[in-house]
């Protein structure tokens, strides 16, 4: 009872709509009996008034209290409380739609799934070796937090000022040098609750995500790739650097299991779709841990690979569209896509530039060879420039969205 009558304390700015309220229940129950009362029209005007009155204070009083408690939680929201509900509300009938990869790409992808839907889930390679995570990985023992990290900010409804506070890296020549803030968050959550995925729901709550995100394996995996000249390469960060054609990857221990939360996601997905991401690194590691690549192809989810638009040096030297394609079903089924969706944008000089210091270059977008293997392909302009090329979040989002449309109308799902 002390507690509750805390709420009448000075200053709080709810007492008086509390007040409001309990006058407009007054004027309504005293209205309504004098209704009861009346004769005639002439008797009935000002209790109808009164209930109208008492309606409106009930309303404004719980408006205004609601309003008071947000403006308490999050005083800096840019929304109006109204378009909050109605955009949750939308967003929550929102399709189904698992994402599968790691890197920029997958998180790149999600920043546009989080304007159409809520109900989607991120499912996130774990096999990172390299920079901060590969340091905390080794310090640690934790499972890399990057990838993780990446996607949690991407889905964020946060402030700005938060989401650049985990995407931080420290400066400098200490020890802190090269790491992330969201890294160092992520892996003392983990050492503080003893647990890798309660850690991500406690940032996921920080971060308020419109969705979530889960690791594919919650083992400690390692990435193993045989090239074609015979020689392996253990380790994700190194397998570009061989500069060797890859034959295959698989991952170590082969006895890993695939995350629950990953796989109860598969099952109720809409839609499922790989990458974009780096094929060898981000997408496939995913698709190798035990019991992910039989969820995928048991579910009924419209299954959709987006190729990346750049070629990759050391991962996919001179790949077109279609050899993207054929390494995935070699590594995994033919069952694996239904669609497959392609850049087709014109890259300005100056950027090709770039990426020619690099060895890499555009995706040959070469459609008829992906069809002639029994599969839809998607040729769209889906290009984003900036310092690098990446794929339009929101361009590529409507496209998912189109093709679970066409999906629903031939009846996929009845």
């Amino acid at each position: 009872m002390k507690n509750k009558l805390r709420w009448l304390y000075p200053g709080i700015g709810i007492k008086r709509w509390i007040f409001l309220c309990a006058s407009g229940v007054i004027f309504i129950s005293i209205s309504s009996a004098s209704l009861v009362k009346a004769q005639g029209w002439d008797q009935k005007i000002y209790p109808l008034i009164g209930l109208l009155l008492g309606g409106a204070a009930i309303i404004i009083s719980l408006k205004e209290m609601i309003s008071s408690v947000i403006n308490t939680l999050r005083p800096q929201r840019s929304k109006e409380l109204v378009d909050i509900f109605l955009e949750k509300k939308q967003l929550g009938k929102g399709p189904n739609i698992v994402a599968i990869g790691g890197g920029t790409g997958l998180s790149t992808l999600l920043q546009g799934l989080k304007k159409i839907t809520t109900n989607t889930t991120a499912i996130v390679t774990v096999a990172d070796d390299g920079g901060s995570s590969g340091r905390l990985r080794e310090e640690f023992g934790t499972l890399p937090p990057g990838d993780i990290r990446n996607c949690l900010v991407a889905l964020a409804d946060a402030e700005p000022l938060m989401r650049e506070l985990f995407q931080y890296r420290f400066q400098g020549e200490g020890e802190l040098k090269g790491h992330n803030f969201g890294n160092l968050f992520i892996t003392a959550l983990t050492q503080i609750t003893g647990d890798f995925e309660k850690a991500i729901k406690e940032s996921s709550k920080v971060l308020a995500i419109k969705g979530s995100v889960v690791p594919a394996t919650l083992d400690k995996v390692r990435l193993v790739a045989e090239h074609i000249d015979g020689r392996k390469t253990v380790g994700e960060s190194k397998i570009p650097e061989t500069k060797v054609k890859i034959a295959r990857i698989y991952i170590e221990p082969q006895g890993c299991k695939a995350s629950y939360e990953a796989l109860d996601a598969i099952s109720n997905a809409d839609a499922i779709v790989l990458g974009p991401g780096s094929l060898y690194t981000s997408i496939l590691p995913n698709l190798l841990v035990p019991g992910i690549l039989n969820a995928v192809l048991n579910s009924d989810a419209v299954k959709i690979y987006v190729c990346n638009i750049m070629t990759e040096s050391g991962e996919t030297d001179g790949y077109k569209a279609s050899d993207h394609v054929r390494a995935l079903i070699d590594h995994t089924s033919p069952h694996l896509l239904d669609y497959c969706i392609v850049n087709s944008s014109f890259i300005p000089e100056n950027i090709l530039k770039k990426y020619q210091e690099e060895f890499a270059a555009p995706v040959e977008p070469d459609a008829y060879n992906i069809e002639k293997m029994g599969y839809k392909c998607m040729v769209k302009d889906l290009a984003w420039f900036g310092d690098v090329v990446r794929h339009d979040s929101d361009k590529l989002a409507d496209l998912i969205l189109e093709i679970i449309g066409i999906e629903k109308g031939r009846g996929r799902w009845i």
